[in-house]
């Protein structure tokens, strides 16, 4: 195995954010594999009732329909998942795995068709040998459809939300002086929104200082465009800490505005 092999990968994008993968292991990948061949087993069991009805009809029309079928639930599922659920299939969901380009940058079609259509050098000569042997020798854990579409499998573990008390800290709320407001950004700020936010503030720390001011000025403005803030509630406050403290009245329970 190579030596300098690292379960961690650093990039940094285009425009200055630096930040890292955790590459996801052979074991992951592998239970990820087998709940997705069973999806595709499942599909086409209920697929091959219409190529038995088919057979009756014609018996070469239901070997091309069957030689079809295979391809399109084999690839064709993965294919439609990976970039619709950006690098992810039903295994990889519930694996928490997902492909990402190595560079950082956003996952392409070709990059999504190009490693699963490689799939078929990487299972060779079976049991992805071929696929296992470069994915243990590559640096990144790269299987040859990796390497040549230039992506990763990474994992994303749960991430650990931010603790509000936390976050509060000794700081002094000015939002929470203004109830009226609290209940229009809980009204008008949508979950996603919200765990935009959340997440920002729990990823905090893994980015660098000019790629986190960027970040927490973006979502500060998208915030005050979204309701008039009152000029004693924002005026002398950060924009990391104005989206702190929008998070802080968010996540409370509406029995702690006091």
């Amino acid at each position: 195995m190579n030596a300098e092999r690292s379960q961690v990968w650093r990039v940094r994008t285009p425009e200055g954010v630096a930040f890292s993968f955790r590459l996801a292991s052979p074991a992951l990948r592998g239970v990820a594999l087998t709940i997705d061949a069973c999806v595709v087993t499942g599909a086409w069991s209920i697929v091959s009732i219409f190529v038995r009805l088919l057979n009756v009809i014609s018996a070469d029309l239901a070997g091309m329909f069957a030689l079809v079928g295979v391809f399109v639930l084999s690839q064709g599922y993965r294919m439609a998942c990976e970039w619709l659920w950006r690098g992810q299939t039903v295994g990889k969901r519930v694996m928490r795995l997902r492909v990402v380009d190595e560079q950082g940058l956003r996952l392409t079609f070709a990059q999504v068709a190009l490693r699963n259509l490689l799939r078929f050098v990487d299972v060779l000569p079976g049991a992805y040998l071929i696929g296992g042997v470069a994915a243990l020798t590559s640096r990144r854990a790269q299987r040859l459809g990796d390497l040549a579409a230039g992506t990763l499998v990474v994992w994303e573990p749960a991430e650990p939300l931010p603790d509000l008390a936390a976050l509060r800290g000794e700081k002094y709320n000015s939002l929470r002086a203004h109830p009226p407001l609290i209940a229009r950004l809980r009204q008008i700020v949508t979950p996603g929104e919200a765990q935009a936010a959340w997440q920002a503030l729990a990823r905090r720390e893994r980015l660098d200082a000019p790629a986190r001011v960027r970040l927490f000025a973006e979502l500060a403005e998208h915030f005050r465009k979204l309701t008039p803030f009152p000029v004693d509630a924002i005026e002398g406050v950060s924009d990391e800490q104005l989206v702190r403290n929008i998070v802080d009245v968010l996540f409370l329970s509406r029995g702690d505005l006091t």
